[in-house]
């Protein structure tokens, strides 16, 4: 497992949640990392925890993905820098919770700008240059609730059903080409993802960021073409969409976020 060592990665949302999980396992297997988020103070404290730490490389480059220039800023700024990016990892991710309806439609919207269009513009970029020297990788982070449709999570839902299906096919296109590209499934993870809103993670049916970081990585060292890095039963979920009518599946999933209070679950003030 030594396909990190000598290699830059850069990883978005990398100041907290499973990004700054991405980020200090990168580095603990001798990968220097490019750490993006929005918050450079953040991004700067973890940069160096990282090389007090580890003692590889770390960059903090502060970026808004969701902003209509935010993934151009940051590919200029790299060129700017003259860093070369062997491993990117689309981690950056937001999702509205709650009746679609009851959400502020700027929330879906910037949901769809970050984990869609941010991703594809950063995808394209990067895989680009990887192919034209024969070398590198992209993990885009997905999630388990892209294999099925999702009421009151339905944008974000719909984001990682992109998500999903895009880098299948985008892995197959690149097959050959010495761009190995996997997409990661995490399902429900110990992270700040419900903050600012009134609904909570299920206790004791969530995942450690480092676990979910670690096995990701892992799957990528054996070029997988999937990872689902949490527990078992989150994968045997996602197969219920292939052989049960999707009818029956979105009721299903309905009443069971209904049951976790997702159906009444709204923004904070």
């Amino acid at each position: 497992m030594d396909d990190y060592r000598a290699r830059t990665a850069l990883v978005t949302g990398a100041s907290k949640g499973i990004g700054l999980a991405y980020a200090h396992e990168l580095a603990r297997r001798g990968a220097g990392v490019i750490l993006v988020a929005r918050s450079g103070d953040a991004l700067d404290a973890v940069a160096a925890e990282i090389r007090a730490r580890h003692g590889v490389t770390a960059t903090p480059i502060a970026a808004d993905l969701a902003a209509p220039d935010g993934p151009h800023r940051l590919l200029g700024e790299l060129d700017e820098r003259d860093l070369r990016v062997d491993l990117l990892i689309n981690n950056a991710g937001i999702g509205a919770v709650g009746p679609f309806l009851g959400t502020a439609l700027d929330r879906h919207h910037r949901s769809i700008d970050l984990n869609i269009t941010g991703l594809l513009t950063l995808t394209y970029e990067t895989s680009r240059r990887m192919a034209d020297r024969g070398d590198g990788g992209i993990i885009n982070v997905a999630s388990t609730a892209a294999f099925q449709p999702m009421p009151y999570q339905a944008s974000y839902a719909a984001t990682k059903a992109f998500v999903l299906s895009f880098t299948e096919a985008l892995a197959e296109e690149l097959r050959g080409t010495g761009v190995h590209v996997m997409a990661a499934h995490p399902g429900a993870t110990d992270t700040g993802f419900f903050d600012g809103t009134t609904a909570e993670m299920v206790a004791g049916r969530t995942d450690t960021t480092a676990s979910v970081a670690a096995r990701t990585l892992d799957d990528y060292s054996r070029r997988r073409p999937a990872s689902y890095p949490g527990r078992f039963s989150n994968r045997a979920q996602t197969w219920a969409s292939r052989f049960v009518p999707r009818t029956t599946v979105v009721k299903g999933v309905a009443a069971l976020n209904r049951k976790i209070g997702l159906a009444t679950a709204h923004d904070l003030p």
